[in-house]
């Protein structure tokens, strides 16, 4: 088929790659403009953009869709469908509408559930032990269309952001070949409005630890942040006063010994059991500011550690 791609982040180009592979016409790659990127501002292309240009594919940039000069230029490549991952625009009407089968978006999760931002991070935080992809015929609203296909993913107690995210690229890479192998028998289906939920956007204040919460949604908290923005806390050390402490990783204790929230119940021989609302939990890997990640036992060889708060 002749395809147009829009993506821009990394779990994109198993998509795009996928496409490729499988014999499908990649006639134009849309991802967002180079942006500035880390604390040097330089201007960096996306995952997407580099890949396609290593592979010789035409790409465009435009600020917004909604221009009539960008649709124009969509509407010459004469798609017969458009593929959409993360792409981080809304497809107006007009564009919704160029392609033969329309435009098709991979969504990672299984909807109606986790609409929005940040569904594979929503997901973890709220103990689902499934989650998938769905392939959608896309609308005017975010993420409210008509279901063609949907695969599902079990959710590990030990899954992280980062090795969920990695699956579901996977698991959409195969969904949209399949889709496009049988996209003239699918039939689509409405999406349960009762089920509907939402992922919002996360930002960094999310990820401060209220250690007030049980051990099993600290945990929760620390696997979903996982690589980005990371769980963090304030955390008193004997050799730099109050430190911001970044938890990459940690293990509920199945025991309570009745502390105070946050108050370090021990600490010796490579071991960090913190108090928590319910529960306690023990550090596996954490980080300083600007500093290298470390497992607990190399951390607590240089500090001691005695209250999060």
């Amino acid at each position: 088929m002749r395809v147009v791609f829009a993506g821009t982040p990394e779990f994109s180009v198993a998509v795009l790659d996928a496409l490729i592979k499988a014999g499908h016409e990649v006639i134009g790659v849309y991802c967002q403009p180079d942006r500035p990127k880390n604390r040097g501002r330089i201007i960096t292309a996306c995952a997407v953009k580099i890949y396609a240009t290593q592979n010789g594919l035409s790409i465009y940039q435009p600020d917004n869709l909604q221009d009539p000069n960008a649709q124009s230029q969509l509407a010459k490549l004469d798609a017969e469908v458009m593929v959409v991952v993360a792409y981080g625009q809304l497809l107006p009407k007009p564009v919704l509408a160029m392609p033969k089968y329309g435009c098709l978006n991979i969504h990672a999760s299984l909807l109606p559930r986790w609409r929005g931002a940040s569904p594979i991070q929503h997901a973890i935080l709220a103990g689902d032990r499934q989650t998938g992809v769905s392939i959608i015929q896309m609308s005017e609203n975010l993420d409210a269309g008509n279901i063609l296909l949907q695969k599902k993913c079990k959710i590990t107690p030990t899954d992280t952001a980062q090795s969920l995210h990695e699956k579901l690229s996977i698991l959409s890479a195969k969904a949209i070949i399949e889709t496009l192998d049988n996209i003239q028998s699918l039939h689509p289906i409405a999406q349960d409005k009762s089920g509907i939920t939402y992922a919002k956007k996360l930002s960094k204040d999310d990820a401060w630890i209220d250690w007030r919460q049980s051990a099993v949604q600290i945990s929760r908290q620390i696997r979903a942040f996982n690589p980005y923005p990371i769980a963090k806390t304030h955390a008193k050390s004997n050799k730099f006063g109050t430190v911001v402490l970044r938890i990459l990783s940690a293990c509920i204790v199945n025991r309570d010994e009745g502390k105070n929230p946050g108050a370090v119940i021990k600490y010796s021989k490579g071991v960090c059991h913190v108090a928590t609302g319910e529960g306690v939990l023990s550090l596996k890997k954490v980080q300083l500011p600007g500093k290298k990640t470390l497992a607990i036992k190399d951390f607590a060889n240089a500090r001691q550690l005695s209250q999060m708060f």
